[in-house]
């Protein structure tokens, strides 16, 4: 049963790739279509193509390899300059290569194409075209995270007691709640108070709390001060003092993650202490807490571009080293399929929990897919925006100065850059699929 349940977690993983990468897609073909540009072909997937058939003017197929996916565009380079010539000092591979996209390009121009060429719309109507695909993946992760945050609420600390440490050791972490204690040491706060695990503190220093936040920035402000504290245990409501103690806790960002310094260590900052943890229970949201949440998500992944190269290089280590792989680093379409197959086969989880874990992955893939595409390097859809803005930039410097209008900015004079990314590219992908095949993550 189990892995009948793995299996059926990576299939639905396997659709909703495809589904993501389809819609992606489909977010660059509709403003195409609609700014009457002629397309001439829509394929998921590259390599060799698998089934496809015609509608109109544009082939729709899969391919072979189902690692992205493309829409071709006619006309998307400037043709040639009439008379320029590719001069002998410049006969390299590189040069030799644009010149024969560009020639390639114009190749495909039919007497009907004038005017509906990518390379002849406004830039701003370019850029609607390129930034359609990432909007599309924006727009699922929000529809999904909506549906997450409302149906199935978002995992959030509460006023509920988790654990309780018993004595106060010289470790303040989840490793002190196995610690065992010694006549010398003295209760925790939380302890001495009478707190036990499930308990819910409902008032602190005489303050309603209604959320963890709230709890816990009152404590941390109490350090050494003897403090009212009111908790409900089976329906009754106790009331008892309390008196933090001053102890250095790690420091936070946003996301609850300790913040490091420039050497990687962990800040840490003096406030009250009391010797408990929270219970962390699903909290339904309103719809609009689907902007918070992803928004945070976003953040978070811009975050790991920042240092991918570095994390690239752990996951190479950790292939020829007894090392484990880093549960926040960067994994495959093979590791997505992975941790979705373990996620459905948890037969101790509550099956709407995992159904709930599955969304998630699917949510958090569209926002990596959509990040990712945001880079401001070609092949990738940001390429062509950064393009079209140089493009902007350039013809309204030489307006402002009376020149020459230069005319649209020439992608293919990128392609050596652009040969050398989709090496990156594609090298970085053989090495996170390798690490999750020999080596993959584990989170269950």
């Amino acid at each position: 049963m189990t892995i009948i349940l793995a299996v059926v977690g990576i299939l639905i993983m396997v659709v909703a790739i495809a589904v993501s990468i389809a819609l992606h897609e489909i977010g660059h073909l509709i403003p195409a279509k609609l700014f009457n540009v002629r397309v001439t072909q829509y394929m998921i997937g590259f390599g060799k193509t698998l089934w496809s058939t015609k509608k109109g003017e544009t082939e729709y197929g899969v391919k072979a390899i189902p690692l992205g996916g493309y829409v071709s565009m006619i006309g998307m380079l400037p043709p040639n300059k009439p008379g320029k010539k590719v001069s002998k000092s410049r006969q390299r591979y590189f040069q030799t290569m644009a010149q024969q996209a560009r020639e390639d390009a114009a190749a495909e121009l039919t007497d009907e194409d004038d005017g509906r060429t990518f390379i002849s719309l406004p830039v701003w109507k370019r850029m609607i075209i390129m930034l359609g695909g990432p909007f599309m993946n924006l727009v699922i992760a929000l529809v999904i995270t909506a549906i997450l945050v409302t149906s199935f609420g978002v995992a959030t600390p509460t006023t509920k007691v988790s654990d309780v440490f018993e004595c106060m050791t010289e470790t303040t972490d989840a490793a002190a709640l196995q610690a065992e204690c010694d006549a010398q040491d003295d209760p925790s706060p939380a302890w001495e108070a009478g707190l036990r695990p499930g308990d819910n503190v409902t008032h602190f220093n005489n303050q309603a709390v209604s959320n963890w936040d709230e709890l816990s920035g009152a404590i941390r402000e109490r350090a050494n001060t003897p403090t009212a504290v009111t908790y409900e245990r089976d329906g009754e409501t106790i009331s008892s003092t309390i008196t933090p103690v001053l102890t250095e806790r790690p420091r936070l960002d946003r996301f609850n993650q300790p913040i490091t310094d420039a050497s990687g260590n962990v800040e840490t900052a003096s406030v009250g202490f009391i010797g408990m943890s929270s219970q962390i229970e699903n909290v339904e949201q309103p719809v609009t807490a689907a902007f918070g949440v992803l928004g945070d998500q976003i953040s978070g992944t811009f975050s790991v571009l920042t240092v991918l190269p570095a994390k690239l290089w752990d996951t190479a280590k950790v292939l020829v080293t007894d090392g484990e792989r880093d549960p926040t680093g960067p994994v495959s379409v093979v590791g997505v399929g992975r941790i979705a197959g373990e996620a459905a086969a948890q037969q101790d989880i509550p099956l709407a929990d995992r159904g709930a874990m599955l969304l998630s992955l699917v949510a958090g893939l569209n926002v990596a897919l959509m990040v990712f595409n945001l880079i401001p390097l070609l092949p990738l859809d940001g390429g062509h925006v950064l393009g079209g803005l140089w493009e902007s930039i350039r013809r309204g410097w030489a307006k402002l100065r009376g020149k020459q209008d230069p005319g649209p900015f020439d992608i293919a004079r990128m392609f050596p850059l652009t040969i050398v990314v989709f090496g990156l590219l594609l090298s970085m992908g053989v090495l996170l699929i390798i690490a999750d095949l020999l080596k993959p993550v584990t989170l269950f």
